[in-house]
């Protein structure tokens, strides 16, 4: 009788790769941010990536981040992967599920990730951990309970053996 293998990936690698392949679908130019929100049985629920919302398209609404006019910047216009995510489960309760997410939510994504009742996040990135921003987010996040907790990666390089 063979053995089952035994390098295969966990649970977090597994999730935090459905995270990133969905931000590999944001348009973003300079930023590609994707979250995946997963069931307390392991299951995805739900995933989504930071771009515009349904019906602004991706030609016509603009794309940067530092223009004299505020109205021609892509913060008034895009959505961020978490708020994707939580806006495309249709299902019923997201309450106590986890949130793979590749770059730590802001705190406009916060107070949805709380309001929505997922109780873990496990993100990859907090490159702007000391913006007000992700401050704020930071002590809404653990006010609420909300668990946080760095991915930590293997360093081992995945690729499908066929």
């Amino acid at each position: 009788m063979t053995e089952k293998r035994k390098d295969y990936i966990s649970w977090d690698e597994y999730f935090m790769g459905v995270a990133e392949l969905s931000a590999m679908r944001s348009k973003d130019p300079s930023t590609q941010v994707g979250a995946c929100i997963v069931s307390q049985d392991n299951k995805i629920l739900s995933m989504g990536y930071n771009g515009f919302p349904k019906g602004c398209s991706d030609d016509e609404f603009p794309w940067g981040k530092g223009c004299e006019d505020p109205y021609e910047t892509k913060y008034f216009y895009s959505t961020h992967s978490e708020l994707n995510a939580i806006l495309n489960y249709r299902g019923g309760s997201l309450e106590g599920s986890k949130l793979y997410v590749t770059l730590f939510p802001c705190n406009e994504c916060a107070k949805a990730i709380i309001q929505c009742g997922i109780k873990m996040i496990i993100y990859a990135d907090d490159k702007y951990g000391d913006t007000p921003a992700v401050r704020a987010s930071k002590r809404m996040l653990l006010s609420a309970g909300v668990e946080l907790v760095p991915y930590k990666r293997t360093g081992r390089k995945l690729e499908v053996i066929v």
